[in-house]
């Protein structure tokens, strides 16, 4: 395939953000500043980068953003105390913890005590129950959102698809698969979650129309395992030796993709995929837990 079928995660967050700062303008019409607070517990450079990248986007926007950073040796319960004051400050409309946590640090029970309503990551139970039960009044995780949105503005058919999702986490496979199988608009798919203990993951990537990357594995999917036509997302990022690199190591996604490109028919590049519209949906969800708190959506 040419390389024009590359789809830019780029240009269409762009769009987002456009819609994003249109919403913000009204809300600040209305006096209601939408206020995000990012949490970082420790100092991995990973999440030093992301937690920067967001903090910046927002700032652009107009959203009024707030980092707190605390000591990797913080006790759980100070992260609790922390998030309990950030859930009961009415200029803060959403929470962001970012993860990873630090392993002292169970981040189940982190996310479980951040607002509901205030969730723009989309990791409360409530919020992930109400996914499941195809119910458009909670957040929807970032990453799997931005996915789709790439999917649906770039025209790419959804109802009855074959997916193949490959990874089965919480942040991107499992609601990757809840918002494609749907009984919904741009939804009604047909998926097949992969994971390690698949068998035959190449035979199921195969038969895919769409082929979703996100197992963490550097440059696992490869040009025999996809079928000509399909639409490939790849979600990973992955750290590997090169000592011909800056450091001596350069990041690479789950999918190879100098080879898979030419049997595409849409790729996303890596980076300038599915990163950008990670945070496209972060601000999105953010104006949108603001725009609930002053009661303008239901």
């Amino acid at each position: 395939m040419p390389p024009d079928n590359l789809i830019d995660g780029r240009a269409i967050a762009e769009q987002i953000h456009g819609e994003t700062a249109r919403r913000i303008t009204a809300l600040r019409a209305r006096g209601v500043r939408p206020g995000l607070a990012f949490v970082r517990v420790g100092e991995d450079p990973a999440s030093k980068v992301y937690v920067g990248m967001k903090e910046r986007m927002s700032g652009r926007l107009g959203i009024e953003s707030a980092t707190h950073v605390l000591p990797e040796a913080t006790p759980q319960a100070a992260v609790l105390e922390l998030v309990g004051q950030l859930n009961a400050n009415p200029a803060v409309h959403g929470i962001l913890v970012q993860a990873p946590l630090p392993r002292h640090i169970d981040a189940t029970v982190i996310f479980s005590t951040v607002d509901p309503r205030k969730d723009v990551d989309g990791f409360h139970p409530l919020n992930v129950g109400k996914l499941m039960l195809g119910d458009p009044t909670g957040f929807v995780p970032c990453t799997p959102a931005g996915i789709h949105e790439l999917l649906i503005r770039t025209g790419v058919r959804i109802a009855g698809a074959e997916v193949v999702v490959l990874g089965r986490g919480n942040i991107v496979g499992k609601p990757m698969a809840a918002i494609l199988l749907q009984k919904a608009k741009h939804a009604d798919a047909t998926v097949t979650l992969c994971h390690s203990r698949t068998r035959d993951i190449a035979g199921h990537c195969r038969r895919a129309d769409i082929v979703i990357a996100a197992m963490g594995v550097a440059e696992f999917v490869k040009s025999p395992m996809i079928k000509p036509g399909a639409t490939v997302i790849d979600v990973g990022v992955n750290r590997v030796a090169d000592p011909a690199a800056k450091g001596g190591a350069r990041l690479v996604g789950d999918v190879a993709f100098a080879e898979v490109q030419p049997v595409a028919s849409r790729i996303t590049p890596n980076p300038g995929g599915v990163g950008p519209m990670t945070i496209a949906m972060l601000m999105h969800n953010t104006v949108r837990a603001a725009e609930m708190a002053a009661g303008i959506i239901a």
